[in-house]
């Protein structure tokens, strides 16, 4: 499988291994990757870094999602019309309605 890191070590080693490590001893951080940076007194008292925002942003209020069907040419010249054809399709439909 693909993406897997694996290791020839067993559970039990694993499981050893872990627990051989001091409880008194602190984690340091070499600064590299910001996942593994520990959290400031401030942030545990707040959560602030508990509320990563994950996924798609929510979308604004006055937008409503719907299906049309569209002839394939026309929808595929809106598409190579680079980011953004969406937005630019709507606003076409608003002023035509005008």
């Amino acid at each position: 499988m693909t993406g897997l890191k694996t290791n020839s070590m067993t559970r039990e080693q694993v499981l050893s291994a872990v627990r051989a490590i001091p409880k008194d001893e602190n984690f340091v951080w070499d600064g590299m990757n910001e996942d593994e940076r520990p959290l400031s007194k401030q942030e545990m008292r707040t959560g602030v870094a508990l509320a990563k925002q994950r996924g798609r942003p929510a979308g604004t209020a006055t937008t409503e999602q719907i299906a049309i069907r569209v002839n394939k040419d026309a929808l595929a010249r809106w598409r190579a019309s680079g980011k953004g054809w969406q937005t630019r399709a709507a606003k076409l439909l608003e002023t035509a309605m005008i």
